[in-house]
């Protein structure tokens, strides 16, 4: 049988999570917020030790296990992370297989916290099913990363946080597995069902919007890899149910939103969230400039902070596209005097930032800049 609402917020209100995570702040973003005439506030999850809200649920799921040999999961990197550090704080063994394509500083971090990496496929779904083999061979028990009832307990203590933080008007959260919006959801409209809670999904990973239209969990074909620790093929069957049963709306927002995002709370609270992280902002200016809202208590949740550096370049060259301030146009246009000087001038005044060309041999011998 389903667990109840009340259930669960009996057991995110009794979760030990604070024996390994913090309570976080939630911060102010002043120049968000005289930006888009609301105040914005953000929940700093990335301030944990892990840098995630992930070893809250981790730790509520591996605390209630007696008896076991140690545990094993699957993670593109921030769950990873929490099992890692529960394991060693409750002395158990833990296991992660990541996809290769996880970032570095998330599979040294495991390793940093204790945890026995092995690198495997290249996406969530693919190191799972490899974790839940090993599972079977190695006796050890598996630590699901979103779709288990300890684990959306475990996240849904960030919703209590804000709950208690005081009145709130929207609070926006990222949808990868579902885990932390089940949660989350569940916890708020338990205690205040006045509080709207809004799921944000990128585009290319929108494996919610494609189970609310199918009526239940699909499949995606593929995911965009940009934000990894959302990039979730399927969502779980217990978190679609309570995401469906308790989110007030879920949109989804590009790239380049989201590096815009990520642009904002570094400029206003000196935070570099990861993709991921900064989804849920990328949603709240979205919602906010598409239903005209004014003079509300907006939250979001930068739900992890564990981004390669090297990233930041591309999430810079994107940032302006997500704010509508800079565009990347590719022109072909003749070699000849004047052409450039045309072409600015069907721009129409707007300005020119940077300018590159190469010939287009396919022109017949006719040279063409770019």
């Amino acid at each position: 049988m389903a667990k109840t609402s009340a259930e669960y917020l009996r057991d995110i209100v009794s979760a030990p999570v604070y024996r390994a995570a913090k309570h976080t702040p939630i911060e102010t973003m002043d120049g968000l917020s005289e930006r888009i005439h609301n105040r914005v506030l953000v929940k700093r999850e990335d301030l944990q030790p892990v840098h995630s809200f992930k070893l809250r649920g981790a730790f509520n799921r591996m605390s209630q296990l007696v008896g076991c040999p140690g545990v094993i999961t699957a993670s593109a990197g921030n769950h990873a992370q929490g099992v890692a550090l529960s394991g060693r704080e409750l002395g158990l063994r833990s296991v992660i297989v990541m996809p290769v394509t996880t970032p570095s500083i998330k599979v040294n971090a495991v390793r940093g916290f204790g945890g026995e990496v092995i690198l495997h496929g290249e996406n969530f779904d693919a190191a799972q099913a490899k974790a839940k083999e090993l599972s079977q061979l190695e006796g050890l028990e598996y630590v699901p990363p979103f779709d288990d009832e300890a684990v959306i307990a475990g996240q849904g203590t960030i919703g209590l946080e804000i709950f208690q933080s005081g009145p709130v008007d929207r609070v926006f959260v990222p949808v990868g597995g579902g885990g932390l919006a089940a949660g989350v959801a569940v916890l708020l409209k338990e205690l205040n069902p006045e509080i709207k809670v809004i799921g944000v999904e990128p585009e290319e990973s929108a494996c919610l919007t494609a189970a609310l239209e199918a009526g239940e969990p699909v499949t995606l074909d593929h995911v965009s890899l940009f934000a990894e620790g959302v990039a979730v093929k399927t969502i779980g069957a217990e978190t679609f149910r309570l995401c469906r049963d308790h989110l007030d709306e879920v949109i989804t927002v590009s790239s380049d939103e989201i590096s815009a995002a990520i642009k904002d709370l570094f400029d206003d609270n000196r935070a570099v969230a990861e993709p991921a992280g900064a989804t849920s902002l990328a949603g709240l200016k979205k919602y906010v400039a598409t239903h005209d809202i004014h003079d509300e208590t907006l939250v979001n949740i930068l739900s992890g902070a564990n981004l390669n550096f090297h990233t930041l370049r591309y999430i810079s060259e994107r940032a302006e596209l997500g704010e509508g301030g800079e565009g990347i146009f590719a022109v072909s246009i003749p070699e000849e005097q004047g052409a450039f000087l045309r072409f600015c001038q069907v721009l129409d005044g707007r300005m020119v930032t940077e300018f590159n060309y190469r010939v287009d041999e396919r022109s017949g011998g006719q040279d063409t800049d770019h």
